[in-house]
């Protein structure tokens, strides 16, 4: 680029990036901008009036294994989709006005998993390692220490109490997390009877599956699973080829069909695609099942749109089916695959489920009324996933540090301490010097991009310039 044109290239870039950047890029060196955004907090806090009223409605929203990094990093990337720098981005959760931590560990481990915590913060009773809907008296695995030991959730209080009661996952439905709001289990992998070890069948434990259609008159099931619903060698309707997803019960039943016919005489709708989902009209409905797939669902990343809806297209559906009854409701939403990903060492597409399960918790108090409903948002446990490196403010959270390790080497922002995203090869890192981890952001017309970062380091520049510069 010709140097002698500098200015025009400084006025092309103010004229593309919007005035509202480059105006908070200088408010922000102005100590009053701090102080009057502290002053707007506080005083919000203190125009609080507190809400005495007794909720009708309770919105649980669990966000599975979204610790604290994690949250905060989607709040960064939520910003980022909106082509902001990310940082200052005010997620859905953030503007709750009252925040509490909770202390995580099950009674035998010092690290929880979703089945110990899912009993905890839905039956009230801390309990150990991957049981679910027990006491603490019972065994992992081990069928007859569970009898007389099963504890209840809030799930069913809320149906004796004559509401009605759903659950939204983007996992299975018999998951950890569901399955203990329903079921009764001393391991959280029976999901059908196909998974019951033989001491099990024999000492009569039921797998999950059967306990979702027994145990409690849920109104609506929405998530995956269809595979531990249907007998062995039932092809699937999406996968017909698909040997994995065939179903898996060995004992011939058919759990959707004995769930549609426990529901004679109301209106009860079973689907397992969008068509029919979007066909279904929650002011006519009674009960909905809705399982979209033979297991988990697709990560909203890959998620085809036009086949599966989104966890806010199911929640709405949810409470649209549930607030009609005049008793109020209870409803359980899970964004599930955080965790999944998490394991699986994929930061970007957990971060992008936790941003869609917040735009879920917005739908959900679009729908709501404050003065009738207590929505909780929560995490159950977190991951070891660490926020490092001083990247530059407006970065690529799914970015590279701009400073190098000792072993004169990149790293990512972020970084698992373990697990698969912990690359350890011969004691080595892996060179990522060539490897893109994140996505571009659009900040050029016609098609061009630029990474944040790089659209940062123009703002800056604009700024350190634009004083010297006639008024655009």
């Amino acid at each position: 680029t010709n140097l002698q044109n500098s200015h025009k290239i400084h006025f092309f870039l103010i004229s593309v990036f919007s005035q509202n950047w480059s105006k908070l890029l200088i408010e922000e060196e102005n100590p009053e901008f701090w102080r009057s955004k502290a002053k707007q907090t506080l005083q919000s806090v203190l125009d609080r009036k507190l809400n005495t009223n007794v909720a009708k409605n309770v919105i649980l929203f669990l966000g599975d294994g979204m610790g604290i990094t994690t949250y905060t990093a989607a709040r960064i990337l939520k910003g980022q989709l909106q082509d902001q720098t990310g940082e200052e981005t005010v997620m859905t959760m953030d503007t709750f006005p009252h925040v509490g931590l909770a202390k995580t560990y099950s009674v035998d481990f010092q690290i929880p998993d979703s089945a110990a915590t899912a009993t905890a913060y839905l039956c009230g009773v801390k309990t150990n390692l991957n049981t679910i809907g027990v006491s603490a008296a019972t065994r992992n695995g081990v069928c007859r220490s569970q009898k007389g030991n099963e504890v209840t959730s809030i799930l069913k209080w809320a149906k004796d109490a004559g509401k009605s009661v759903g659950i939204v996952t983007t996992t299975r439905v018999q998951h950890a997390t569901p399955a203990a709001a329903y079921a009764h289990s001393a391991s959280r992998s029976w999901y059908s009877d196909a998974d019951l070890p033989d001491a099990a069948k024999t000492d009569n434990c039921t797998d999950i599956a059967s306990q979702l259609i027994e145990n409690i008159d849920i109104d609506v099931i929405i998530g995956g699973g269809r595979k531990y619903m249907t007998p062995r060698g039932t092809k699937d309707p999406e996968y017909s080829l698909d040997l994995s997803s065939w179903g898996t019960r060995r004992d011939g039943r058919n759990l959707i069909q004995e769930w549609q016919s426990m529901k004679t005489g109301k209106v009860a709708h079973y689907v397992w695609n969008k068509t029919d989902f979007d066909a279904v009209d929650p002011e006519a409905t009674d009960y909905l099942m809705a399982l979209f797939e033979p297991g988990d669902l697709r990560y909203e990343m890959e998620r085809d749109p036009s086949t599966d809806p989104s966890i806010v297209e199911t929640t709405e559906k949810a409470i649209r089916i549930l607030q009609k009854n005049p008793r109020g409701f209870f409803l359980l939403v899970e964004g599930g695959r955080i965790d999944q990903a998490h394991h699986a060492g994929r930061a970007y597409m957990a971060l992008h489920e936790a941003v869609a399960f917040d735009n879920a918790i917005a739908k959900g108090l679009e729908l709501t009324k404050e003065d009738e409903t207590l929505t909780v948002v929560t995490a159950d446990h977190s991951h070891p996933l660490t926020f490092n490196g001083f990247p530059f403010r407006g970065q690529s959270i799914l970015g590279k540090s701009p400073l190098w390790g000792t072993d004169f080497l990149p790293y990512t922002t972020l970084m698992y301490g373990n697990g698969p995203g912990h690359k350890i090869i011969n004691g080595k890192r892996p060179d990522i010097r060539n490897v893109t981890t994140s996505r571009e952001f659009s900040c050029f017309p016609a098609g061009w991009t630029c990474s944040s970062s790089v659209r940062f380091f123009l703002l800056q520049m604009i700024k350190t310039t634009s004083s010297s510069l006639p008024s655009p």
